[in-house]
C-alpha cells in the first residue's frame, strides 16, 4: 500500500506519517504548507506541495505515486476562527474534501481515512449534566461552523463509500496533545496545552474561558489523547480498511477520562515548575461544557487502546516547547 497523507507536514499529520512509515507502509505527503512545516517530512518520503482544492494536482499526485489509500488530515481547525469565517471553513474543509474524493474515486483508490473531530457532538447538555461518556451513537449537534464542516465531511465520506465501494473511516479525535519527539511538537498556539505554555513563558497567568459551566469546578472538561496514540490509531484503521474492502467505520479516538481546564493548568504547573494561578475570562463561542469519549468501539473493532496518560502528554509537549522557547524554563521574570 502507498498512503497519501494530506496535511502530512502538520502537527498531527507528521506523527501519522512517522507511525505509518515505521509500520512499514509507504507514504506520500500532500500539504499546502499554510501551517505545515516541510522539515517535519522524513527523509525518503515524497512531499507534494498543493491544496486539496486543486483537483488536477491531487489527481496527478495519486497517479504519479500509485496511491492505494488516503488519510485526509488537511483542514482548518480553529473553532473561534470558524465562527468569524464560516464561508472560509466550508470552502477549505467541505469543498476541499469533495474535490479530493472526486479525484480519489476517479483514480479507484480503495481506502479513505477521514480526520473528523469530537466537535461534531456539540454541547450535549444531558451528557454534561450526567457525566456520561460520548459514544459514536450520541446525537451530533455541532456548536461551531468548524464542527459542522467535520460532520458534513463525515456524511460526504460515508455517502461516497456507499455509492462507490470505497472503504471509509471517520475518526473523531478528542483533544490531542504531546509529541513523539521535541522537533515534532505542536508549534501552533490554538490548543489548551501550548496556550498555557505561551502564557507561562510570558510570565502571565493562564486564561480560563468561563468558570460557570455545569461541571464539577465550573470549567470545561475534555478528554485528551496523546498524539502518538492517535497516530497508532491511524495505522490500525488503515490496515483494517485494507483488509476488508467496502468497510465503513466511525470511531472515537480518546481515553475515556475527563480533565477540566483548571486541572490541566495545575498539571502543567506541576511539570513546568510554574505556579501562576489562572485568570478567568468570558466563555468562548462554540465551547461545549463537557466532552469525554467512550473508546469501546475502537477497542472492539481494531484492538486499539491509548497507552499514554496526561502526564506523558504535558511532559513531551513541554520538551518541544522549550526547544523553541528556551526562555520558558525561567519561572521568574
Amino acid at each position: 500500500m502507498t498512503w497519501l497523507i494530506t496535511g502530512g507536514a502538520g502537527y498531527i499529520g507528521a506523527h501519522v506519517v512517522r507511525a505509518m512509515t515505521e509500520a512499514g507502509e509507504r507514504t506520500v505527503v500532500y500539504d499546502d504548507l499554510s501551517s505545515g512545516i516541510a522539515e517535519r517530512v522524513p527523509d525518503g518520503v515524497p512531499l507534494v506541495v498543493g491544496s486539496t482544492l486543486d483537483g488536477e494536482r491531487v489527481a496527478r499526485a495519486l497517479r504519479d505515486h500509485e496511491v492505494t489509500g488516503v488519510v485526509h488530515l488537511a483542514a482548518k481547525k480553529q473553532v473561534g476562527e470558524s465562527v468569524d469565517r464560516p464561508l472560509h471553513y466550508y470552502r477549505e474543509n467541505v469543498e476541499g474534501l469533495r474535490v479530493l474524493l472526486d479525484a480519489v474515486t476517479a483514480a479507484r483508490v480503495p481506502s479513505f481515512v477521514f480526520s473528523s473531530s469530537a466537535a461534531v457532538y456539540g454541547g450535549m447538555p444531558s451528557v454534561a449534566r450526567d457525566g456520561a461518556l460520548v459514544t459514536e451513537d450520541t446525537p451530533c449537534a455541532p456548536m461551531s461552523p468548524y464542527g459542522e464542516t467535520k460532520l458534513a465531511g463525515e456524511w460526504l465520506v460515508r455517502a461516497t463509500g456507499r455509492a462507490t465501494g470505497l472503504s471509509t473511516a471517520s475518526l473523531r479525535y478528542f483533544n490531542v496533545a504531546g509529541a513523539a519527539a521535541p522537533e515534532l511538537a505542536d508549534v501552533g498556539v490554538f490548543n489548551i496545552v501550548p496556550m498555557i505554555f505561551e502564557r507561562l513563558t510570558a510570565h502571565e497567568p493562564p486564561r480560563v474561558f468561563g468558570d460557570d459551566y455545569p461541571t464539577p469546578d465550573g470549567t470545561c472538561v475534555r478528554d485528551y489523547v496523546h498524539v502518538v496514540d492517535l497516530a497508532e490509531a491511524h495505522v490500525a484503521t488503515a490496515r483494517a480498511l485494507e483488509a476488508t474492502p467496502g468497510r465503513e467505520l466511525t470511531l472515537n479516538i480518546g481515553r475515556g477520562e475527563g480533565v477540566s481546564v483548571r486541572e490541566m493548568i495545575d498539571r502543567v504547573n506541576g511539570v513546568t515548575g510554574h505556579t501562576l494561578p489562572p485568570v478567568v475570562g468570558p466563555r468562548r463561542p462554540g465551547d461545549p461544557a463537557r466532552v469525554v469519549a467512550s473508546a469501546e468501539r475502537i477497542a472492539t473493532e481494531l484492538g486499539w487502546k491509548a497507552k499514554h496518560d496526561v502526564q506523558d502528554m504535558i511532559t513531551s509537549a513541554w520538551e518541544g516547547w522549550v526547544r523553541l522557547h528556551p526562555e520558558a524554563n525561567t519561572t521568574t521574570p
